[in-house]
């Protein structure tokens, strides 16, 4: 399906389709493209950070193995289950990932069971692996929103910004009023907590900060962004958003353990021995 998107306080204007090409008659979606090349990028990123974790790559990579398809089917059932009113009549949709429909929380929370699991039968160091994938999570963040572009969907209400959003309307058609394009508030928010997170890693203190300073900085964003959208999932028969209250306790547990921690120590400090030292930036 093709779609007209402009914003007109920018002068830009694009003529979308949510599919990239076909192989045989089977299409390949712009929002699958974008999600798997983020988790690449990642685990890509994650192998090249994970020695100063006192991570060897290959245990990383065995929990990547089971989280990565894992979390996609735990975000899939997440949005699903308070989507339930959209799915209950034609259960096939329940499916079509491709036509979007992943909830982060549900990824996040599904993946941190697998490598909690993984960790346990290894016996590794749980806070260590979990602060790997904690500094390379945000880079699959940035991209996959833009599938969220490609599709046309999560963005925000109606605004007069110069970076509004119009959707179906030309330059030309377009009028004073848009939409916040809320996929692009939330892919430049984990671009600068990427970098944020960096910084900090290269210096980390503890065992969890990592974890603990993502979960407070993209729950922080999150909150904010959430409250701007017309298409979030609510707590059944009430207002309340699902995202927001979720959004709110990572904020509280992200950066209450952070900074926490630094009075009064609870996780352990990170290894100042490790046998493994990073070898790149």
């Amino acid at each position: 399906m093709q779609q007209v998107v402009s914003f007109p306080g920018l002068g830009l204007e694009f003529h979308l389709s949510n599919i990239a090409f076909h192989i045989a008659s089977k299409p390949i979606y712009w929002y699958g493209i974008l999600i798997m090349c983020g988790v690449i990028l990642a685990v890509v990123y994650a192998s090249r950070r994970c020695s100063a974790f006192g991570i060897k790559q290959d245990d990383m990579y065995d929990c990547v193995l089971f989280a990565v398809p894992l979390g996609i089917v735990c975000a899939r059932i997440y949005y699903v289950i308070f989507e339930w009113e959209q799915y209950k009549n034609d259960l096939s949709e329940v499916f079509a990932i491709w036509h979007g429909g992943l909830a982060i929380y549900g990824g996040v929370l599904g993946g941190i069971v697998v490598v909690a699991a993984v960790c346990r039968f290894k016996k590794i160091e749980l806070m260590d692996m979990l602060d790997v994938f904690a500094a390379a999570v945000p880079i699959g963040q940035i991209l996959g929103r833009w599938g969220n572009f490609f599709n046309c969907e999560a963005y925000g209400g109606a605004t007069t910004a110069p970076w509004r959003m119009v959707i179906g309307k030309t330059l030309a058609e377009a009028g004073a009023t848009g939409n916040h394009p809320t996929f692009f508030y939330e892919s430049a928010w984990n671009l600068v907590g990427f970098f944020i997170l960096y910084v900090v890693s290269k210096k980390r203190k503890y065992r969890g900060e990592i974890t603990l300073l993502y979960l407070g900085w993209y729950g922080l964003g999150r909150f904010f962004i959430e409250g701007l959208r017309t298409d979030s999932l609510y707590l059944w028969g009430t207002g309340i958003r699902v995202s927001q209250v979720v959004a709110l306790i990572c904020v509280i547990i992200g950066l209450g353990g952070f900074f926490l921690n630094r009075k009064m120590p609870f996780l352990k400090d990170a290894a100042q021995n490790s046998k493994h030292k990073e070898e790149t930036a």
